[in-house]
């Protein structure tokens, strides 16, 4: 018996540990993402932005002139929105929580600023992360 306790408890600690590794990779995935997208935002690369997120017609982004549906509606508005460099400015993310709600899937809160020559702007953000094929995206973004 003592023995089958011992081999209990190990299962038990490899299998934690194990779930803490993958936790910490897919949040280290994650992160990647959105610095990725912080590089392509401040390189003038909407395309390559907008590869942290889901490339569907179900992605849905709310911000200030209300929800939009779909991968190229946002990527549009983003252009629309930004039509220059300077208008783009330097963009930086600050994480203020990332929360896995399951093994493929997660929730973050953040802050966003934008960093400009003239009015500066900033705000926050709440994403629904899902792990798609393998890879990471967000599938809703709340910008405000």
């Amino acid at each position: 018996m003592k023995h089958f306790l011992t081999v209990v408890i190990f299962i038990c600690l490899v299998g934690f540990t194990f779930a803490q590794n993958v936790k910490n990779a897919d949040r280290e995935a994650i992160l990647k993402v959105l610095e990725d997208q912080r590089i392509a935002w401040n390189s003038g690369n909407f395309e390559g932005y907008m590869l942290g997120y889901w490339k569907s017609d179900s992605l849905r982004f709310v911000g200030k002139t209300g929800v939009r549906y779909g991968w190229n509606e946002t990527l549009n508005s983003y252009r629309k929105g930004y039509p220059s460099k300077t208008e783009m400015g330097n963009l930086t993310f600050n994480l203020i929580s990332l929360e896995f709600l399951s093994q493929t899937s997660a929730f973050m809160i953040g802050k966003w600023s934008l960093e400009r020559a003239e009015n500066s702007v900033s705000g926050h953000f709440m994403l629904i992360w899902k792990k798609i094929e393998g890879n990471w995206l967000i599938t809703a973004d709340h910008s405000s």
